[in-house]
């Protein structure tokens, strides 16, 4: 009998309890499968994740930052998607900040009780000094994580805007953020372990965010991202590949724009086809807030 106090989350999915009589090959196949539901929920979510998006960008664009809260597998994957922002976006480091439950150590290890404490996730996020300007993203698959509800309430004690992401409908997380997003992913293959697609859809729906907050920010011409941070020799090629394909120059005129201005592809691009130096390619970014697109148009 299937206790009627267990969140859908945590409900055995009776589709799949014989799993551990199968061939192996249906196995594989019923953890992919089960993984569809992912994409449905984070699509279910659609609305609610376009209004997150809008209430951020005034606060980001006025020099807010995005910080990320959440315990065990949600709080990792908020770290991740952190961490990409550099790289993919030249998102300053400071102005994306991921609170793990236990800090560091907790990364590579589950931390005892980290998660089960409300306190320490009001006293991380207050550590912060959160303001008006900032977005806090609350992410906790059950929607009752006490670590992440400490945060959240730290947040909103700051005026931060809140914007909470869980599996569960109608929970604490949801209820109590300025923007719930409900990602109803229902029961796992393995009954309660969360990491499966629960977290899938959680990782989608950062994605989505985040990147869609970049493309309005001005991180992105076209879909090419423009704003990449070169840090290793990867990077460095594909500046000279995104510079090729948005200005319509061979390798040698992307390198040398490059190289006059520091590798960065947005200046390189304005350089090239507006017939300026760097100098006057960052004055007219700088005057369009950084977007390609209108400093190209400018007559």
């Amino acid at each position: 009998m299937i206790p009627s106090s267990l969140s859908p989350t945590e409900t055995p999915n009776e589709r799949y309890s014989a799993i551990d009589t199968y061939a192996t090959s249906d196995m594989v196949a019923a953890f992919i499968d089960d993984q569809n539901r992912a994409i449905d929920a984070v699509r279910g979510a659609a609305d609610d994740l376009a209004r997150a998006i809008d209430a951020a960008v005034p606060r980001i664009a006025a020099g807010g930052r995005l910080i990320y809260a959440g315990a065990g597998t949600s709080g990792r994957l908020g770290l991740l998607d952190s961490v990409e922002l550099l790289p993919t976006f030249s998102w300053e480091s400071e102005r994306a900040i991921a609170l793990l439950a236990g800090g560091k150590e907790a990364v590579y290890k589950a931390v005892e009780g980290a998660e089960d404490s409300r306190e320490l996730g009001e006293r991380d996020l207050a550590g912060l000094s959160p303001t008006k300007l900032d977005v806090v993203l609350v992410v906790a698959a059950s929607g009752t994580t006490p670590y992440a509800l400490g945060a959240l309430a730290a947040a909103k004690l700051a005026g931060a805007l809140t914007i909470g992401f869980a599996n569960n409908a109608n929970t604490p997380v949801i209820l109590s953020s300025d923007i719930g997003i409900t990602l109803a992913t229902g029961s796992e293959v393995i009954s309660g372990s969360t990491r499966l697609k629960a977290g899938t859809a959680q990782k989608i729906a950062l994605n989505t965010f985040s990147s869609s907050l970049m493309v309005r920010l001005n991180k992105v011409y076209g879909n090419l991202m423009v704003d990449v941070k070169p840090t290793n020799a990867k990077l460095i090629r594909r500046c000279v590949n995104l510079t090729v394909l948005a200005a319509a120059v061979d390798e040698r005129v992307a390198r040398q724009a490059l190289e006059e201005s520091d590798y960065h592809v947005k200046t390189a691009i304005v350089m090239i086809r507006r017939a300026v130096d760097a100098k006057s390619a960052r004055a007219l970014l700088a005057r369009f807030d950084g977007s390609v697109r209108r400093a190209l148009a400018e007559a």
